[in-house]
């Protein structure tokens, strides 16, 4: 059995979920329709004419990638200039185009996890260098009859509730007596129709985020004995986790900065990379950021880093890092071509788990449109 366009992309959105982008990032189906069979599914990091075609190969329906070829709205569509023949290719081949851009960046496993496992900076005490999205934190409240809430909050506790912190399996608990009357056409766990029924419940209370309280909620549902399940959801004003661009933390083992250059040009798989600072430089403390992350030399001194790894930085930003004493290294924005194969790979385990036969498969075509001579 093959998964419909809007299974595939519920799974992904399972892990670059759309609201971890930044604002008004060009996310999500930009071309095609999603209501239909996928059989093949190929990753990219941008859509060109060479992957369209390869696509084509492919017997692809769907194209995952993270560049978006449609930037602003159209004022039309011109099938006699290179991006009116590409929309035109897609269309005609009936292959949709699905954007995972700034949310797969922000995502825990996603890109900029990715780069910072690469380069060696430790898990451990890992942060982002700018904040895009807080999960709202809810209080989950239900009441169990005594005998079962073990059940129930271990259905929760396994759905992403009760994490406080660094804390899991977070609760608590209150022995109490509640009291209902079914009525009629009922069917009661506990009682009998038309009879007041007095029963000792236990008061269960979790905290969930907001990225899994619908799923949280359902377990619980799911595991409660009761017909009708007496619960309560509300915010509270508390602070959840934060997800945002960029990592920085600690290495596993300092290096020179000479050292980590030619660690980048090996992992990212790049035949140069620009240096800015002393090679001899001791680094302890790095900062990483898929993309063009010139703008945020700041927020990685913030952060305690030693160097700063992201593509595109402009002159005068190399100037400014030199004098405040932040040293960069530049591979380039095309890095960023890792997640192919780790998207590719992560769909197929998801697939595969769901007993789908739909495949997905990474793009081989080198996208970067500079040559070094």
């Amino acid at each position: 059995m093959f998964a419909n366009g809007q299974t595939v992309i519920q799974i992904m959105e399972q892990l670059a979920p759309k609201h971890y982008a930044v604002e008004n990032d060009k996310i999500g189906l930009q071309l095609g329709t999603l209501n239909k069979e996928i059989r093949k599914i190929v990753v990219a990091l941008d859509v060109t004419d060479e992957v369209v075609d390869e696509a084509i190969a492919a017997g692809a329906e769907l194209i995952i990638a993270h560049h978006a070829i449609i930037y602003r709205p159209l004022a039309k569509l011109d099938t006699s200039t290179p991006a009116g023949r590409l929309y035109e290719k897609l269309l005609k081949n009936d292959i949709a185009v699905y954007i995972s851009h700034t949310n797969l960046d922000v995502a825990d496993g996603g890109i900029n996890d990715w780069m910072a496992d690469l380069v060696g900076i430790k898990s451990e005490g890992r942060q982002c260098l700018e904040e895009v999205h807080t999960d709202k934190l809810y209080k989950l409240v239900v009441f169990v009859p005594e005998g079962h809430h073990e059940k129930v909050l271990q259905a929760m506790f396994q759905a992403g509730a009760g994490h406080i912190g660094n804390y899991s399996h977070c609760s608590f608990n209150i022995e109490g007596t509640g009291t209902f009357l079914p009525g009629d056409g009922t069917n009661p766990f506990i009682g009998k129709p038309g009879q007041l029924e007095k029963t000792k419940e236990v008061r269960v209370e979790v905290i969930v985020p907001h990225s899994v309280h619908r799923k949280a909620v359902q377990a619980m549902l799911k595991a409660h004995p009761y017909e009708e399940v007496a619960y309560d959801l509300y915010a509270v004003d508390l602070k959840g986790r934060s997800f945002g661009l960029g990592r920085s933390g600690k290495l596993e083992t300092p290096v020179t900065l000479g050292e980590m250059a030619e660690k980048v040009k090996e992992v990212f798989e790049v035949p140069y990379v620009r240096v800015v600072g002393d090679p001899a430089r001791i680094i302890k403390k790095a900062a990483v950021l898929g993309g063009s992350g010139g703008r945020y030399t700041r927020h990685a001194q913030f952060a305690g880093a030693d160097v700063l790894i992201t593509g595109d930085v402009d002159y005068h930003t190399a100037h400014d890092a030199l004098a405040d004493g932040l040293s960069i290294i530049d591979p380039g924005h095309n890095v960023e071509k890792i997640m192919k194969q780790r998207v590719a790979d992560w769909l197929n385990e998801q697939l595969a788990g769901r007993k789908f036969d739909t495949k997905a498969v990474y793009s081989t075509i080198n996208t970067e449109p500079f040559r070094f001579v």
